[in-house]
């Protein structure tokens, strides 16, 4: 399925999903270090000179992104140890900062490929850190599945335009989910590929989706995303036996010409 026949069945989605729609909150910025707690393991993931993404700890040593952020990396336009990590980046400030020590996206994703609803699906990416981030400093989320349906979500990213500190939507909503895919009205744009979706419906919010591609429409956010648990044991595997960008970028018909940014998974309808 083509992005352009995702977009078609989520205005559909749309037209029914009103009520729901009537919900989603607009976005606060975590400007004070009050504001950032909970989120500290949140982080903007820093991709070289230029770009960024957002990624969020999963365990004390690995940040959880979108696989298409770490498409230069695995062209060997830049190297691994050129990507870092801004814990609770605020207005210059940081919780914690590492270095990249390795990292893998799902063999599944096909670098520089359109995003159909197979690359959303595998657009998830771990980042391994030089040193831990104790948990004490940014407790790091687990990743869960979303139970039910049509349910209330929470966004915490950075973005165009929003780039020094986090902003969260409080709420926003699921708009459908078939196949291991979700679709959300969560308002994200250019940096927030990788952002955490959260379910906060029983104790400490939990990761149920990241953030992979989207678009805008007046003025509302459209968002995909994919489930994950499966996806992400199978990338701590990759880690584990160590194949990585570089066994993903020498894959066969997986290597394009060349010059995708990142972030660059956000559309105009």
């Amino acid at each position: 399925m083509r992005l352009a026949l995702i977009l078609i069945v989520l205005m559909l989605a749309l037209a029914v999903a009103g009520a729901a729609m009537a919900q989603t909150t607009g976005l606060k910025r975590l400007t004070l270090r009050q504001d950032l707690l909970g989120f500290e393991a949140v982080g903007r993931l820093e991709l070289g000179a230029r770009g960024y993404c957002t990624g969020v700890l999963i365990s004390p040593k690995l940040v959880l992104t979108a696989a298409h952020c770490l498409e230069r990396v695995a062209r060997g336009q830049i190297g691994i140890g050129d990507m870092r990590f801004r814990a609770g980046l605020r207005d210059g400030e940081v919780v914690a900062e590492r270095r990249a020590k390795a990292a893998a996206v799902h063999p599944g994703y096909r670098i520089g490929g359109l995003m159909t609803a197979w690359n959303i699906r595998h657009d998830v990416a771990l980042v391994e850190l030089e040193t831990a981030i104790p948990a004490a400093t940014a407790a790091p989320f687990r990743v869960d599945r979303l139970p039910g349906r049509n349910r209330a979500v929470s966004v915490v990213s950075y973005a165009k335009g929003r780039s020094d500190a986090l902003s969260w939507q409080g709420e926003c909503r699921v708009l459908g989910r078939e196949a291991a895919l979700f679709a959300f009205d969560c308002d994200v744009t250019f940096g927030a590929s990788g952002a955490p979706v959260f379910d906060r419906s029983g104790g400490r919010a939990r990761i149920v989706s990241l953030i992979s591609s989207g678009y805008r429409e007046a003025g509302r956010g459209i968002a995909f995303g994919m489930e994950l648990p499966a996806v992400v044991e199978l990338l701590k595997r990759e880690l584990r036996v160590g194949r990585g960008l570089a066994a993903v970028a020498r894959a066969p018909g997986r290597l394009p010409a060349a010059n995708t940014s990142p972030g660059a998974k956000f559309v105009r309808p």
